[in-house]
């Protein structure tokens, strides 16, 4: 095990200075810089620019006239294009997509996964992506959005489909020959046996190459698998650029952090959220996730890097520039789950160029994102050891001294709900049941005997905290807004049987745990969203989103205030405003949180509403209700004079559909 503090950080030495000229000669059409706010009126980035900080200085819709904003326009999640050539075509009701508009042209990824381009001022359809394969090709998955490029002459959309990464001509949606196999990638690298390729993400354009991800089987059967290796590829030709291995291999800086050879089988470790970059230091964030198996690692002894780790390389070669591991050895399925955020910050005088890291446990790491060093002290505390046999726990954890916690931490009795004696009571029993502590508590054995302890409570549980709606950042203000829920699960472990698995322990039934009489086991709010002035680390406020299980008959009497839904909505950030919704709507009836289901339902449960909140002091402004609750991140844009909003909702009463608001 590496020294608790000087080992844990380490860099590949500086960055050289690079001039503007040499900059402009490099690269093609620029992003929006980091630093700057962008005045076009396009939302060309699925998160507003490559630093993903979700924010627009648009003001024409304001405090002043949000009332007045009404549906400007609809449009399906899957053009009528193709319900033509199958009318029998099914396709998701968890519409996740978020579009991009440049020049007045919105690109979306549909129901399917192919993209089609619209008019943003009326929603009508331009064009459609052309199915290889006809009425065959339809079936795929949707994913989140696409990139766009362009060096002045030539314009692409770059989408992930399948096991593939297309370029399509930006005016026709016509494949471009040139790159790859007559318009597209292969992505499936790893061979097929291991795992097929998936990825809900983003292809993230950065200095003419284009960086992709994957998504893994958190179905950890051997301890053998295969890694999630991160790709980038050339933006004009398709050609692999670079490949970075998320587990270093032999000779590789990080290998010695797996004790005996472990690197050589242990796999997964995928970027499965979101990347940013700057443009101008020419480097690549990537959040990278947990490892096999994700609960129990006495086979891979040692910190294992890079799991768990923001790690940021060189975007024209791949090479690690620098890294910091959140989480050592992990065993809470703690992977960082959504974009890393830049931001430019002033903090006790000094200009910092900063990366901001929100985590599922309910921490926000903010580090120099030159160097690599955090920005404020970030301690290696002791956190409990493991009791399974084989496992060797890290003896500490990295624990941010600022900013404080987002989220509520520790499967503690101070943290249980306490609406009233009667209730305390009942989740006292509940809690007798379980292994608990504070957060970093391990996972542990369902024991044989009825009456022992079923496993750990984990609080945040693996689906957070925050997760992959992440965060918003004001550039202008400093301040960064984060939604998160409060949802605990059970991390109970069983024992591997030798017939199907070489892995000593596996993991057991992971669920979300209820309370008492249908409530939460916890105290609420069940979903907040908190703002942190990131130029002194001090929270500003914090108020719970969505009305919660307020109505339950045991607390109906009680008359509480919001309690907030467990609903993961992605946030918007205009010039005075701060749109959210309340997540995807699993579930229908009340907002009351659900009993006794797989946790990543119990945790993604939110509800109709869509609201704008007052920036500086989190009062709501405007609210409506939808026909289903958002599945996919707002944004804003103009077109022609005027300010839109647009956001994808859906569920399974409500056929999933993009959404435009303007003002009359």
């Amino acid at each position: 095990m590496t020294s608790p503090i000087t080992s844990r950080i380490s860099q590949a030495g500086g960055i050289l200075a690079l001039s503007i000229a040499a900059l402009i000669s490099g690269c093609s059409e620029p992003q929006t810089p980091v630093a700057t706010v962008d005045t076009s009126g396009d939302w060309s980035v699925y998160a507003a620019t490559i630093g993903s900080n979700k924010y627009s200085s648009l003001s024409q819709i304001n405090a002043s006239n949000v009332g007045s904003l009404e549906v400007a326009w609809r449009r399906p999640a899957l053009d009528a294009y193709y319900l033509q050539m199958n009318p029998q075509q099914n396709y998701s009701s968890a519409y996740i997509a978020t579009p991009i508009v440049k020049n007045g042209i919105g690109y979306i990824p549909n129901g399917v996964g192919l993209v089609e381009a619209f008019d943003a001022g009326t929603g009508q359809t331009l064009w459609v992506q052309e199915p290889i394969g006809g009425v065959d090709g339809l079936p795929g998955a949707v994913t989140r959005g696409v990139a766009y490029w362009s060096d002045g002459t030539d314009a692409r959309i770059l989408v992930q489909r399948g096991t593939w990464l297309y370029a399509l001509n930006a005016n026709t949606g016509a494949m471009i020959p040139e790159f790859g196999d007559n318009g597209r990638v292969d992505l499936q690298l790893m061979p097929e046996e291991f795992e097929r390729f998936r990825w809900g993400g983003v292809p993230m354009v950065i200095r003419d190459v284009v960086v992709i991800g994957q998504a893994m089987s958190d179905s950890f059967e051997r301890k053998q698998a295969y890694r999630g290796d991160v790709h980038a590829f050339d933006v004009r030709t398709g050609a692999l650029r670079w490949t970075f291995n998320v587990i270093p291999q032999e000779g590789q800086f990080g290998s010695d952090t797996w004790q005996d050879r472990s690197w050589a089988y242990t796999g997964h470790a995928p970027v499965w959220a979101l990347f940013s970059g700057d443009e101008e230091l020419g480097l690549v964030y990537m959040p990278i996730s947990s490892s096999t198996n994700d609960m129990y690692g006495g086979h891979r002894v040692g910190d294992n890097l890079f799991s768990q780790s923001l790690v940021a390389v060189d975007a024209e070669n791949g090479n690690r520039v620098w890294h910091y591991q959140m989480v050592h050895h992990g065993l809470w399925d703690y992977d960082p789950p959504a974009a890393p955020i830049l931001m430019d910050i002033t903090v006790e005088g000094t200009p910092i160029k900063a990366v901001t890291q929100i985590t599922k446990q309910g921490f926000a790491y903010v580090l120099d994102r030159v160097t690599g060093e955090p920005v404020w002290d970030i301690v290696e505390r002791p956190v409990p050891q493991s009791t399974i046999p084989g496992e060797v726990t890290s003896p500490t954890q990295p624990i941010p001294t600022r900013p404080a916690p987002f989220e509520r931490q520790g499967a503690t009795i101070d943290n249980l709900i306490d609406f009233t004696p009667e209730l305390r009571e009942q989740a006292l029993e509940i809690f007798s049941h379980y292994v608990t502590g504070p957060l970093f508590t391990p996972p542990s054995l369902v024991s044989d005997d009825p009456n022992g302890t079923q496993g750990t409570i984990q609080l945040p549980g693996s689906q957070g905290g925050a997760d992959v709606q992440g965060a918003a950042f004001d550039p202008e203000t400093g301040y960064l807004y984060i939604p998160s829920i409060t949802a605990p699960f059970v991390a109970d472990l069983l024992p591997g049987d030798p017939e199907v698995t070489d892995l000593a322990y596996v993991k057991g039934s992971r669920r979300w745990i209820a309370g008492p009489q249908g409530l939460p086991l916890f105290k609420p709010p069940y979903g907040r969203v908190t703002a942190i002035d990131m130029n002194t680390g001090d929270h500003v406020w914090m108020v719970p989103n969505g009305d919660g299980p307020r109505d339950n008959p045991a607390i109906a009497h009680l008359n509480l205030g919001k309690l907030g839904v467990p609903g993961r909505p992605s946030p918007l950030l205009t010039k005075s405003l701060l749109f959210l919704g309340e997540g995807q709507t699993n579930q229908r009836g009340g907002g009351r949180i659900p009993i006794d289901m797989p946790v990543e339902i119990a945790t993604n449960s939110g509800g109709p509403m869509f609201r704008a909140y007052d920036k500086q002091s989190g009062d709501i402004i405007w609210e409506t209700e939808l026909e289903a609750g958002t599945t996919g991140a707002p944004i804003t844009y103009l077109v022609n004079g005027k300010q839109y909003i647009a956001v994808t909702i859906g569920d399974r009463l409500h056929s999933p559909e993009l959404v435009a608001f303007a003002l009359p």
